[in-house]
């Protein structure tokens, strides 16, 4: 069995997703709880952060966050940038432990310093705010365009509204559409908005919908609660039509 788990401790994050998948699909989700808790205990860094994050959202086990802030430590301990970054996440918000900004910083440095695009996407946005230490916009935006060369989505889009807006940079609007395509394309709900925000205004409506369907997907409800009144109150009546589907009043 120590064999075994030493063997597991070398495997990706993708291979362990696979490893987990094979394990529910052969004797149900139980089975595959019972082969990461035992790699988690035996000091394996990757079940431990993923461990963590199964109890932060109770998946496939009761939720629990001060567990979860316990298993995202000993990870980040063995230098898991995941769990580094996710004990950033949990300190910024209070997930399971007293709410500490500075302390947050602190670990978001080290997710960012590791490679993370993450890390720096979250550093960055704490820089935006002040949250934690002295606001920067330089510093973030650095972070930002850091994070957007290794394709992460999120940082895309709001690298994007500095080119929209003009901050720290003359207004671009051409390179602003450029970068919400890109972040639309990738995943990125308020990309997704932006994207069909600017086709509207280029008086492309049907692609504009198309992308404004995507994302009750990913969308957070907060979100959601915000862009209804926007489809409510369009010009356009195919956009306005969308606040009355399902999707987007549920």
């Amino acid at each position: 069995m120590l064999a075994s788990v030493k063997a597991l401790s070398r495997l990706p994050a993708a291979d362990w997703s696979a490893m987990l998948a094979g394990a529910e699909g052969a004797g149900g989700d139980a089975q595959a709880l019972a082969w990461l808790q035992l790699a988690a205990r035996q000091g394996v860094p990757r079940a431990q952060a993923i461990l963590a994050q199964r109890l932060l959202v109770g998946q496939g086990v009761p939720p629990d966050p001060a567990q979860a802030v316990h298993w995202f430590r000993q990870a980040a301990a063995r230098d898991d940038v995941e769990a580094v970054n996710m004990l950033g996440r949990c300190l910024e918000n209070g997930w399971g432990v007293a709410e500490d900004a500075q302390l947050a910083v602190y670990w978001y440095r080290q997710a960012a310093a590791g490679g993370l695009d993450w890390g720096m996407y979250n550093l960055a946005n704490l820089l935006m705010s002040g949250k934690g230490l002295a606001a920067d916009r330089p510093a973030a935006l650095a972070l930002y365009r850091q994070a957007a060369r290794l394709g992460h989505a999120k940082s895309i889009n709001i690298l994007g509204r500095f080119y929209e807006e003009g901050w720290e940079m003359l207004p671009d609007p051409a390179q602003a559409a450029v970068l919400y395509c890109q972040a639309a394309i990738g995943g990125d709900f308020r990309g997704q908005f932006n994207h069909a925000r600017l086709l509207l205004q280029r008086g492309k409506p049907q692609q504009a919908v198309a992308w404004l369907r995507r994302i009750p997907a990913t969308a957070t409800p907060a979100f959601m609660a915000n862009l209804h009144p926007w489809l409510a109150q369009s010009d356009v009546p195919a956009v306005r039509a969308l606040a009355g589907e399902p999707l987007f009043t549920e």
